[in-house]
């Protein structure tokens, strides 16, 4: 296991932001939440940055008793794939997982051969490690509406589907913020222009476009001041955010419709739409460096899309 330096900036409530440094960096963030003299920790990255995480618990002070959560938002690997490893490290803390999620962190074999089909094994070695298998002993299931109480500090467990069947969302009074994964979108720091630009993400094999579509509008009826986004940090804005999304849910739906599951013809007309979403945000980033960045999530939003296309 690689021990890479991880980058923070702390928020307000007892929150630190974790730039976990996967595939490049302000990509992927997991969250410390400190409340009470322990901790909870909301997405883990994959098994190379966990050393890091270890690292800053330990820089806190929070002994690593005391680490009660670790609270993947859903089972995709760039959001749990360290959760094995966390727990043998941090002896007392149980995982709150979705109840669809559950039963692929107990036996991760599936997760191993879906990931290695789809990257090959040594690229999966390489970028994923070893998946460890959690007792379902120190498991909790978080069903629609669950809550948590974390040290007198309520967390609120909604079920979002759209991206994955096996997804929620947090919601902590305290912050005035929702713990979002991978529901409310994409957003890159990169093209920021004193608002966030975010958009969905579709990849395999779960997307639903009325699904995530009604899962933003529910995180929205909470009123959320802040949104913390697992790709990239926390943002404001929620409306604008939010309206957003939709209209981009929809443009990608009507990009579906027209040239169908040619994930070619979607990639393409896929970055076309995001280049022109980036320039007109007011982003100064030519149009090659543009779709440098955004190439990756566009290839996988391409994929998710043509699946969907193919199921419906």
């Amino acid at each position: 296991m690689i021990n890479i330096q991880l980058n923070t900036v702390k928020l307000d409530h007892g929150i630190t932001c974790v730039d976990t440094g996967y595939t490049r960096p302000k990509m992927t963030a997991c969250y410390l939440m400190e409340q009470g003299g322990g901790a909870a920790i909301i997405e883990t990255g994959v098994n190379n940055n966990v050393p890091g995480l270890l690292d800053l618990i330990d820089s806190k002070g929070i002994a690593r008793e005391d680490v009660d959560y670790i609270m993947p938002t859903h089972v995709h690997l760039d959001h749990a794939g360290g959760v094995g490893a966390l727990m043998q490290a941090l002896p007392n803390a149980r995982l709150v997982i979705h109840p669809y999620g559950a039963r692929h962190m107990i036996d991760p074999s599936k997760l191993i051969a879906g990931a290695s089909a789809v990257y090959g094994e040594d690229k999966f070695a390489a970028m994923y490690g070893e998946l460890l298998p959690v007792d379902k002993d120190r498991v909790v299931e978080a069903p629609d509406d669950f809550v948590l109480d974390f040290r007198g500090r309520e967390l609120k467990f909604i079920d979002t589907a759209g991206h994955a069947r096996h997804h929620y969302c947090i919601v902590d009074k305290v912050s005035d913020g929702i713990f979002t994964g991978d529901t409310m979108g994409l957003g890159y720091p990169e093209f920021n222009n004193g608002q966030p630009l975010v958009f969905p993400t579709t990849t395999p094999v779960q997307f639903d476009p009325v699904a995530l579509r009604a899962s933003v509008e529910r995180i929205m009826t909470y009123e959320p001041q802040w949104l913390y986004l697992t790709h990239f940090g926390r943002v404001g804005e929620t409306h604008s955010v939010a309206s957003q999304l939709k209209t981009d849910i929809n443009e990608f739906v009507d990009i579906a419709e027209e040239v169908g599951s040619d994930i070619e013809a979607l990639e393409n007309r896929l970055m076309t739409y995001m280049q022109n979403r980036v320039e007109d945000h007011g982003s100064t980033l030519d149009k090659e460096t543009v779709r440098v960045l955004l190439q990756g999530d566009i290839t996988l939003n391409a994929q998710g899309i043509a699946i969907w296309v193919d199921k419906h």
